[in-house]
Parts: structure tokens; sequence; C-alpha cells
């Protein structure tokens, strides 16, 4: 899938995205600014996440929890300066589960990812519309 999207047309995204997964394991790529946070949010809308969406950027991991009683780990990996941090946590084990796992920045620990995660890359356009490629 290769879109340009903007905020109206969001939820519409969200659900190709989730339609189109090949697995629950989720890499979003962008800049910063660049609508990765809001994105997830809205996935997680689509996925009926009975709690609040916010961004794990000191915490690292959020967990949400669906009105089917899913789990759905939300990942930032923005202040990771060593991947031996997201090992603290456990993330090997997140991603051992078949719970939707919803990472950004996972080049910050690149070597840990599941081979068959399914890339996000986000770009923004001179007319503020954003890019999404699907890898």
């Amino acid at each position: 899938m290769n879109k340009d999207y903007s905020i109206e047309n969001l939820s519409k995204i969200a659900s190709d995205i989730i339609l189109l997964a090949k697995n629950k394991t989720l890499l979003f790529y962008g800049s910063m600014g660049v609508g990765k946070t809001t994105l997830i949010k809205q996935i997680c809308k689509e996925l009926d996440v009975l709690d609040k969406i916010s961004s794990p950027t000191f915490s690292l991991v959020n967990e949400y929890q669906t009105s089917k009683n899913e789990k759905i780990f939300h990942f930032d990996f923005y202040r990771i300066t060593h991947e031996e941090e997201a090992l603290d946590i456990g993330i090997e084990e997140y991603f051992d589960h078949n719970n939707w796992c919803l990472i950004e920045w996972p080049e910050n620990i690149e070597n840990l990812l599941p081979l068959n995660a399914v890339e996000i890359h986000l770009t923004i356009l001179e007319d503020g519309k954003r890019n999404i490629q699907l890898k």
C-alpha cells in the first residue's frame, strides 16, 4: 500500500492497515512530527481500545485493552540508546504472543525486531498531507 492521506481519511487508512497487515507487529518509521502516534491512536480506535491512548515516550510501553478482551502494546523507543534497554523490559516476550505490537522508532532496536513485522513508512508531503508505505 502506498497512499497519500490527510487527517480527514485517517480512519480509512487505519482500517486498511489492519486488514493488510500480514501479522500484528507494526513498525512505524518516520521523522519527528510526521504523525506516527496519531496513526497509532487511530488504529487503536479502529481496534476498539477501551483505554486512553497516549504516547509511551517515557514508559517505553503502554498496554491497552480492546472490547474483545485483546491486548495491544504500544512502544516508543525514541529515547532508547542501547538495545539492552528493550531487552530489560522483556521485548522478546511481547513478540512471542499473538497481540498487536505497535512500535514507534523501531530503528533503535533493529536487531531485536521480528523478521515478519510489517513496516509502515510515513513522510510529510509539501501540501501537508502524509504519504504512507506498507512493506
